[in-house]
C-alpha cells in the first residue's frame, strides 16, 4: 500500500505495507546520546577548520582593496544574466528530477521543485552535502513515494551530471582548447584527467544499467549477500534494494535513459553560461566554450564536504582562471565571489521561505539529515 500523502513538515508516521529502510520516524531514532554530541562537535570542527584554511589558502596573495575594485567595476548587465541563467538551471534540475521520478509515480512539478529548492539551500548552510539525503527524503514524504526509490533517482542524477560535464570538458579539450595559449603539459594534464574520469563514468553507467534491467540478478546477489543475517533485516535490505531498483527504472531503456542524458545537458549547459557571463563581466577574455573546463573544474570544489563549497569552489575558480586563462589574479578572485554568491546565496534565500512557509528550520534539516544517514549506515 502507497504512502498515505501529508505534508513533510507534520506527518511523522507513513503508512506502509512494507518498511522502506532509508526512511525513519522521530520516534523511531535514537536519541543522541553523550558519546554522540563530542564526534557532531568534532565534526563541526573539522568542518570549520577545513573551510578557513580553504578560504586562506584562497585569499593569500589577493590584494582586497583591489578586489573590491573589480568587483565594483563588473558589468552589472552580465551580472544579472548570470542571475537569470541560475534561476533557468535550477527550473530545468526541477523538469529532469520530475522526469526521473516518473517510474514511482505521479509527482507534482511544485513539489519536485521546493524540494529541489531545499535540498540545494542545505547543500549551501549544512556540512556533509546534508541535501543530498533531504531532497529525497522531502520530496517522498510530499508525493507518497519511498524514500529508497527517490534516493536512488538522486544516485542516477549524479551519474548524469557526471556523465555531462565529462561530455562539455571533452568537447572543449578535444575540440576547443586553444593549445597556443595552454601548455602542453597542462593540457597533456587534462587529456588524462578527462579520460580516466570518462572510463569511472562509463563504469557506473553500466553497473546502473545492470542494476535496473535485471532486478531479478540484483535480487538473487541480494538474497546471497544478506543469507547470513536475522531473516527479518535480510528482508528489509531485500525491500530497500527492490526500492532502489525502481528509482533507476528509467536507466532499463536505453531510449529512456539517453533521453534523461538529453535533459542533463541543457542543465550544465545553462551553469556553464552562468560562469561565462559573470567571468566576462570582470573583463577576463574566456572563450564560451573554455566555461566548460572551469566548470568541471567547480564541480570537483564542490566535492569538498563543506557548506556550499566555500573555500575550495573559489580556489578552483582562481586556480582555473589564472592557469589556464591567464587571469589576473585579483580579478579572479572577484569573479569567484560572485560566481559563489550567484549560484548559492539566491537558492538558500528562497530555500529559507519554502522553509519558513512548511515549519522547517535548519535544525530540524539537520536532525533529518542526521537520521536519514543513521538509517543509511544501519543498513
Amino acid at each position: 500500500m502507497r504512502s498515505r500523502v501529508q505534508p513533510y513538515a507534520t506527518a511523522l508516521v507513513p503508512v506502509r505495507a512494507e518498511p522502506d529502510i532509508l526512511w525513519r520516524s522521530r520516534t523511531g531514532r535514537r536519541s543522541a546520546g553523550p558519546r554522540a554530541l563530542p564526534v557532531v562537535k568534532l565534526r563541526t570542527a573539522i568542518v570549520s577548520l577545513v573551510s578557513i584554511g580553504l578560504l586562506w589558502w584562497f585569499l593569500r596573495h589577493a590584494n582586497l582593496s583591489d578586489v573590491w575594485a573589480e568587483v565594483h567595476a563588473a558589468d552589472p548587465a552580465r551580472l544579472v544574466l548570470g542571475f537569470v541563467l541560475v534561476a533557468a538551471t535550477f527550473w530545468a534540475r526541477a523538469v529532469r528530477w520530475q522526469m526521473l521520478l516518473e517510474p514511482l509515480g505521479h509527482t507534482r512539478f511544485r513539489s519536485t521543485f521546493r524540494a529541489t529548492i531545499i535540498g540545494f539551500a542545505a547543500l549551501g548552510v549544512l556540512p556533509a552535502r546534508a541535501g543530498d539525503v533531504l531532497r529525497p527524503y522531502l520530496l517522498a514524504r510530499q508525493e507518497g513515494h519511498s524514500v529508497t526509490a527517490a534516493f536512488a533517482t538522486i544516485v542516477m542524477e549524479r551519474i548524469l551530471d557526471l556523465v555531462a560535464v565529462l561530455t562539455l570538458l571533452a568537447v572543449y579539450v578535444f575540440g576547443f582548447a586553444d593549445t597556443s595559449t595552454m601548455s602542453p603539459r597542462a593540457l597533456r594534464s587534462i587529456e588524462a584527467s578527462a579520460s580516466v574520469a570518462s572510463a569511472i563514468a562509463g563504469t557506473l553507467v553500466v553497473v546502473v544499467w545492470a542494476m535496473a534491467a535485471h532486478p531479478e540478478r540484483l535480487a538473487a546477489l541480494t538474497a546471497w549477500c544478506t543469507r547470513a543475517l536475522p531473516v527479518g533485516l535480510g528482508r528489509r535490505i531485500a525491500t530497500a534494494v527492490a526500492h532502489f531498483g525502481v528509482g533507476l527504472s528509467v536507466a532499463r531503456s536505453p531510449g529512456q535513459f539517453f533521453l534523461a542524458l538529453a535533459y542533463s545537458m541543457p542543465v550544465w549547459f545553462l551553469g556553464a553560461a552562468e560562469v561565462w557571463a559573470v567571468t566576462t563581466a570582470f573583463g577576463m577574455t574566456l572563450p564560451f566554450a573554455g566555461s566548460f573546463l572551469i566548470q568541471a573544474m567547480l564541480v570537483i570544489g564542490m566535492a569538498v564536504p563543506t557548506p556550499g563549497g566555500g573555500g575550495s569552489f573559489h580556489e578552483a575558480y582562481r586556480f582555473g582562471m589564472t592557469s589556464f586563462f591567464a587571469a589576473p589574479n585579483a580579478s579572479a578572485v572577484a569573479a569567484a565571489i560572485v560566481v559563489h554568491a550567484l549560484s548559492v546565496v539566491p537558492v538558500v534565500i528562497l530555500g529559507l521561505v519554502f522553509m519558513a512557509q512548511d515549519g522547517l528550520t535548519l535544525g530540524r534539516l539537520r536532525s533529518m539529515a542526521e537520521s536519514q544517514k543513521d538509517a543509511v549506515a544501519e543498513s
